[in-house]
Formats: structure tokens, C-alpha cells, sequence
């Protein structure tokens, strides 16, 4: 099934009142359908609107997409900041409707015009496929970012090399190589994708296994045994004593103040 591993409860505090959520980490309140393994791909995102999906934005509840942030336009998704005056560290997150397990995620996106005024420095042509989310009902109004581990999606400055697909673990830690990797991010192998052109990305996700990031049928790079890192609060209030090992999520687009475009989210069941 696809679910995150043991109980544990959150608090999202709104502008209303605080909620307690009560959610599964393991044998999932939310769980989805078993993965068919059919060999279907499904798009997730119909080209038309936001239908099935979710906007988290730093400082607003769920579901209030600031600012237009996230929008549909002439068939693409797109990432914008026009109706904001500063970024202000409104770190967006827009989440699919139902956690996976076991798939293949295939994306295409671009980095187009200028960076939102305020935004950090190292959001340059930077964005992110969030695998393995925290449910977003769980995130509290003033969180940066979801416990989840990032497929991180850089862009060229038009100079030097810079890749993408790189892996980022805000709140988990990851194994690479039969080590614990503790390092917030780590670089794959890919080439360096200048300017305003799609990219087209696949992410393999096996539950607690292999995850693998792929660029052009090559894998440039692979790890496994995504789980919860104790040294961060919001991790350690998930983990409530079980063993924190991540058997899937939710699927999230970042939004860290530049602007970028999603053409395609499609998805393949792979079976257990």
C-alpha cells in the first residue's frame, strides 16, 4: 500500500484556531490504492487547471494560493511572483492529492525570466520535486519547507557548470553507498541545463528502497532508505518513537522565488 510508516499527530495552527491532524507514517489513515504495476503512465497535472492540487505557502493556511503563486496558463503550470512585492520568504509547496509508494514520476520544467525581488540568493533558477512529503494538512503555518526528500531542479546562469537532479533532504537523511548521508544536499552527475529550455526528468521510487533520479535514460544519481531525521523538530514531532524509515508520501512542486514552468507530471504505477 502506498503510506508512510507509524502514528504520530502535528499541529497546524491556521488563522483561525490551531488543528490537531491525526495521521498514519505507517499503516496510513491516507493510504492510497495498491500500485497496479499496469505499464499506464497517468498525468497528474490535465494541462488545464490546478484540479488534485494542493498550495502550501509559508504564512497561509492550506489551499490559500497567495499571490496566484501557482497557476495554469496556455496548457503549462507555471510559478509566478508578479503580484508580490517582495518574496519575503514565502517558500511555496504544491502538493498532489494522494501519497505513492512505489512509481516512476516523469516531469518537464523550465526557469524563465528574472528572480522575485528579496529572493535568496541560492533560489537562482532553483526549484524542486518534493518525494516522500509530510501530509501537507501536517505542515504549520509558518514552515519552510515539508519533511520530504527534494529531487533539487537547478538551472544555468549562462556560465560554468551547474547541475540538476541534485538530492536534498530537508528533515530526512538518506543512505548512499551503505553509508547515512547527513549532509543536506548532495550533487549528482548531470549536465548543466542553460537558459530557458524544458528538461525532462524521471524520479524511480521503490517505498524504503532505491530511489533513483534520471536524466535521458541515464541515472545520475541513486540512493535509499529515506527516513526521518531526529535532529529536526519537525521530523522528530513525526516520528512520535517509531523508526522514522519512509515507505512513501506525498509529491510536491517547490516555488523558491524564481520563476519556472511545469509542462508535464505524469505518473507509472510500479507494482510492489
Amino acid at each position: 500500500m502506498n503510506k508512510w510508516q507509524h502514528a504520530s499527530t502535528a499541529v497546524l495552527v491556521g488563522p483561525f484556531c490551531a488543528l490537531t491532524v491525526l495521521f498514519m507514517v505507517g499503516t496510513g489513515l491516507f493510504a492510497a490504492e495498491p500500485d497496479s504495476g499496469d505499464g499506464k503512465w497517468v498525468a497528474l497535472f490535465n494541462g488545464k487547471d490546478l484540479d488534485g492540487w494542493l498550495p502550501k505557502i509559508k504564512g497561509h493556511a492550506l489551499n490559500d494560493n497567495y499571490g496566484n503563486t501557482f497557476r495554469v496558463e496556455d496548457g503549462v503550470l507555471k510559478v509566478r511572483y508578479d503580484q508580490y512585492d517582495r518574496f519575503g520568504g514565502k517558500f511555496g509547496h504544491l502538493f498532489y492529492k494522494e501519497p505513492f509508494s512505489n512509481y516512476r514520476l516523469r516531469v518537464e520544467y523550465r526557469f524563465v525570466g528574472e528572480q522575485a525581488a528579496g529572493g535568496p540568493r541560492w533560489a537562482f533558477r532553483n526549484s524542486g520535486v518534493m518525494l516522500h512529503c509530510q501530509p501537507p494538512e501536517t505542515m504549520g503555518l509558518d514552515q519552510d519547507f515539508p519533511v520530504s526528500v527534494e529531487g533539487q531542479l537547478l538551472g544555468g546562469s549562462g556560465e560554468g557548470e551547474r547541475s540538476t537532479m541534485n538530492v536534498c533532504t530537508p528533515g530526512t537523511n538518506i543512505v548512499m553507498d551503505g553509508t547515512l548521508i547527513l549532509d543536506h544536499c548532495k550533487g549528482s552527475s548531470s549536465q548543466t541545463y542553460h537558459g530557458d529550455q524544458w528538461v525532462t526528468v524521471e524520479f524511480e521510487v521503490h517505498g524504503n528502497g532505491k530511489i533513483k533520479h534520471i536524466i535521458d535514460g541515464q541515472v545520475v544519481l541513486e540512493y535509499e532508505k529515506a527516513q526521518l531525521d531526529g535532529r529536526d523538530p519537525q521530523a522528530k514531532a513525526l516520528q512520535q518513537g517509531g523508526d522514522g524509515m519512509l515507505h512513501g508520501g506525498y509529491i510536491s512542486l517547490q516555488a523558491e522565488s524564481h520563476p519556472c514552468e511545469f509542462r508535464k507530471v505524469e505518473i507509472l504505477h510500479l507494482a510492489e
